[in-house]
């Protein structure tokens, strides 16, 4: 993806002296001042069916996109639909019912939708584009860790893997409620936590898995890390699944896109989960206060674990140390 967007860096459309946060930094929103003293924060984020029913995956969709709002310390304030519908394939209702999720979710985070795009299309897709607002002096982005930070993580791992195995028709009922209650839940009550405590550098953990947003993380703040891996909380459940097989095909590329930048004495098992591709996972933050932070955390009714630190190894190295 780096590739991808290099004909942007340095492009006349992809800066401005207005602008605080853009490409450069592989962070979850662009980030743009306004003249009141307040700030944009924009982000985009759409994908095909995670889940069978139509009006959970429509859930799970609009508290992804909102996710990256929070991860910048953001209020999400408006939002454009995204629709792909293969129209002579799946009834127009059930669109609707996916349209409905989404809307439910929305107006949970106080964001109003006002408008949208659908096109046909050969697999349906949908998700939101979304503006919110920030205070640049609250402004929360991933290139602002310190090495003795400690990193916190707000949801478990394995949601590439549950999803995985429900698609294939895998996962034990019980597994799926509980993982799809996971992905619709908003991360606005951790950034809430965030805002309380002070913390540094903030990002979400979606479709590069914990080490891939680590990672980008690390190079945006010049950073190391050292993870404990019994320390990251998984799913139960992820853990056999992905034993028997279920294991999607994003997360094998996420481990090949980061396997140059980590060692330690981590198992294959563990990294598998490291690097599961996540849908609408939890925040990860660095932060000179990990304990305040997870005792914030669990004021507001969230879990937080303390996963390990930022150091100042050059490189940015990832220490996976499993003892």
């Amino acid at each position: 993806m780096a590739q991808v967007l290099r004909p942007l860096h340095g492009h006349a459309a992809a800066t401005h002296p207005d602008l605080i946060v853009g490409t450069a930094t592989s962070d979850d929103a662009g980030v743009y001042s306004l003249a009141s003293g307040m700030a944009l924060v924009q982000t985009v984020d759409f994908f095909t069916p995670v889940v069978d029913e139509a009006y959970d995956w429509g859930r799970i969709a609009a508290s992804n996109a909102l996710s990256d709002i929070y991860a910048m310390g953001g209020q999400p304030l408006t939002a454009l639909q995204l629709l792909g519908w293969p129209r002579d394939v799946i009834a127009w209702e059930v669109a609707g019912e996916v349209i409905s999720g989404g809307a439910d979710v929305m107006a949970t985070a106080g964001c109003t939708i006002v408008g949208g795009h659908s096109v046909d299309d050969a697999e349906p897709k949908y998700g939101f584009a979304v503006t919110g607002l920030v205070d640049p002096d609250h402004l929360t982005t991933n290139a602002a860790g310190r090495p003795g930070d400690g990193l916190v993580l707000t949801k478990p791992l394995g949601t590439g893997i549950v999803t995985t195995a429900i698609k294939r028709g895998g996962c034990p009922d019980d597994l799926r409620d509980r993982v799809v209650a996971q992905m619709v839940a908003l991360n606005d009550r951790a950034a809430q936590a965030v805002r309380t405590v002070g913390a540094r550098a903030v990002t979400d953990v979606t479709g590069f898995g914990l080490l891939g947003h680590l990672h980008e993380m690390l190079r945006a703040s010049g950073t190391s890390a050292e993870i404990d891996v019994a320390a990251v909380p998984i799913i139960e459940g992820a853990a056999e699944l992905a034993a028997a097989g279920f294991f999607p095909g994003g997360s094998e590329r996420n481990r090949k896109a980061v396997e140059p930048f980590f060692d330690g004495d981590a198992g294959d098992d563990d990294i598998r989960l490291l690097v599961d591709a996540q849908t609408s996972g939890g925040l990860l933050v660095a932060t000179e206060h990990p304990g305040r932070l997870v005792e914030e955390l669990h004021a507001v009714g969230i879990d937080g674990w303390t996963i390990g630190r930022l150091t100042d190894v050059s490189g940015t190295r990832i220490l996976l140390r499993s003892r």
